[in-house]
């Protein structure tokens, strides 16, 4: 759990770095809005370490976040604190659930089915979310 959890926080770690050093060169790129990356901004400004720690959870986005957040100048204070602890909620609660379920005979036996079962449910979030954007924009 301590390597697993050690791995994820870099992984993030250098993620952010990498989208901390392009977002200042991003103005210059001819295809990047600006008004893109002021809204990243103060995304994360408000929302920042709760989508740092549910992003852990949700396939696709995980791998976007540590990057638009440091492309948004996330604060790296702020950006570790929700990375550790979402790096090491996620560590442990997936390797516990493996633990724990992995025996499980029905589990065994439809592997397949609760992995997709899984990666659809971890979408739900983000669609509730979608929804909820477009609602508010047609008002």
């Amino acid at each position: 759990l301590v390597l697993l959890s050690l791995a994820a926080i870099l992984g993030d770690t250098v993620n952010y770095w990498i989208g901390r050093r392009l977002g200042h060169r991003a103005h210059a790129v001819p295809w990047v809005n600006q008004a893109h990356l002021d809204s990243a901004q103060t995304f994360f400004e408000r929302y920042g370490g709760k989508t740092i720690v549910l992003a852990r959870f949700v396939p696709i986005i995980r791998t976007f976040a540590p990057f638009v957040a440091g492309m948004g100048c996330m604060s790296y204070g702020r950006f570790i604190l929700f990375n550790i602890v979402g790096g090491v909620a996620w560590v442990t609660i997936c390797c516990l659930a493996g633990y724990f379920f992995g025996n499980i005979p029905v589990v065994k036996q439809n592997f397949e089915l609760v992995i997709l079962g899984i990666v659809v449910v971890s979408f739900i979030p983000v669609v509730i979310e979608v929804i909820k954007h477009k609602n508010r924009r047609a008002l």
